[in-house]
């Protein structure tokens, strides 16, 4: 049975049952992956998922059910009936209605046209540059990886709503392990969407981040003025993002509670997400709104959350198209398009050198138990150089920063031009350029 017939059939049934309105979110996906290893395939998947799930509005309540078939359409119109009855939530969940979604230009994913013979070969290019870059690169992890994935989404209702889309994703994971002396580190390199002239920098990059470990040592505790690396600054804004939701607001669980037109930031930070960046656009969210840019820090002033329909509709307020689902199989939360801080003017060295000494942090680890997205306070492990009269003069380790994430976004000094998207990708994400930040806690030796 066709995704249009299994559709008509549930709304047919729901109608019949009762149900006030009902909705299909349906996603299918065609995944590759291949790890070379010595030369060697040594992972290799193709996959294709598929899954529907279904809502139903009845007597005020909300049901859902979920299946991976296009099969037996009155038992899952049944269960998601049955769900309705024994969900105490009286919270309102509206359903867009029928609407028009702006022109989304296509997206080039050079991958995307290679045939798996073509990307598996990329794969032992990969391997085989990646080696030959450095001599003191003695093999490569078995990560080095080369992905693609097409994703396509239904979201189609009883109101009238039809928002369908196809999306081509791609990325490569560079993982070099090096050797010097009695040292080994492995260094991280990775590309969204790549097209092959890019492999060189991303191999590039992943050596030189393994190099930045050589020779490492703590420095001693105290105050450091940091110049926080765009992907490291990237890493920490998207482990804060549930403080801009309006779900977690609503719940008591944001700092930003009643701070709408306060100033939480330093002037110079301003946050968007913005769905129509030209190399990652989206006509609508993950409840089928059209997609809208919102300014949600504007020159340090806290401008607006986050909300989907729910949570826009508790407010007061018009959703900002942020409506997100983690899978098919989950419920509907807040999620960004685009979410980054706005780039200033000056480059990665140009703050560096007005750093003048202080500490420059590459890698943060320990975000998932080190920080609290409620609180907002972090203490953080972290890596990077030590920094004196503008110079890099070697590299640190074994240190821990700790703050608080609305201190730190008032002691921003400068922002830099070199935005950076945290690891991951494809329909949500979340960048920043550098950031040059007046003190951090150290934690060292």
């Amino acid at each position: 049975m066709t995704f249009s017939e299994f559709r008509d059939i549930l709304f047919k049934l729901a109608l019949e049952k009762g149900c006030e309105s009902a909705e299909v979110y349906a996603s299918s996906s065609e995944g590759f992956s291949v790890t070379v290893l010595d030369s060697e395939i040594n992972k290799y998947s193709v996959e294709q998922t598929n899954g529907l799930n279904l809502r139903v509005l009845v007597n005020g309540r909300n049901g859902y059910a979920y299946t991976e078939v296009f099969e037996d359409p009155e038992e899952l119109v049944r269960h998601a009936i049955d769900n309705a009855a024994v969900i105490e939530s009286t919270d309102v969940m509206p359903m867009q209605g029928a609407c028009e979604y702006p022109e989304i230009p296509d997206v080039t994913d050079p991958l995307g046209a290679f045939d798996e013979k073509e990307k598996i070969e990329l794969a032992r290019r990969l391997e085989k540059d990646t080696l030959a870059f450095d001599s003191r690169v003695t093999r490569c992890d078995q990560y080095n990886s080369v992905n693609t994935s097409v994703i396509k989404t239904h979201i189609h209702n009883t109101l009238g709503l039809a928002a369908d889309s196809e999306q081509s994703i791609s990325y490569v994971i560079v993982n070099p392990i090096l050797r010097e002396g009695e040292e080994e580190h492995m260094g991280f390199g990775f590309k969204f969407r790549p097209s092959p002239d890019d492999i060189p920098g991303v191999i590039k990059e992943s050596v030189e981040n393994a190099l930045l470990e050589f020779n490492a040592s703590p420095v001693d505790s105290g105050e450091y003025r940091i110049l926080l690396r765009n992907d490291a600054a990237a890493d920490l804004i998207a482990s804060f993002f549930s403080m801009f939701s309006a779900e977690s607001v609503q719940k008591g669980l944001s700092l930003l509670n009643g701070k709408l037109g306060e100033t939480i930031a330093a002037p110079c930070v301003s946050i968007v997400d913005d769905p129509f960046l030209a190399d990652n656009p989206r006509a609508f969210d993950g409840e089928g709104v059209p997609s809208e840019k919102t300014d949600v820090i504007k020159d340090g002033v806290l401008a607006s959350y986050l909300y989907n329909l729910k949570t826009a509709l508790k407010d007061g307020v018009k959703s900002t198209s942020n409506a997100g689902r983690p899978s098919v199989a989950s419920p509907v939360g807040i999620a960004p398009s685009n979410f980054y801080i706005t780039a200033g003017e000056k480059s990665f060295d140009e703050l560096k050198k007005e750093l003048g000494s202080g500490l420059i942090i590459t890698e943060l680890s320990g975000l998932h138990a080190g920080l609290n997205p409620v609180s907002g306070d972090f203490s953080l492990i972290a890596k990077g150089q030590l920094v004196e009269n503008g110079e890099a003069v070697r590299s640190v380790d074994q240190i821990t920063c700790a703050g608080n994430f609305l201190t730190l976004m008032h002691d921003i000094e400068a922002v830099g031009n070199d935005i950076r998207w945290s690891f991951g990708g494809g329909f949500g994400r979340v960048g920043s350029p550098c950031l040059l930040i007046k003190k951090v806690v150290v934690s060292g030796k």
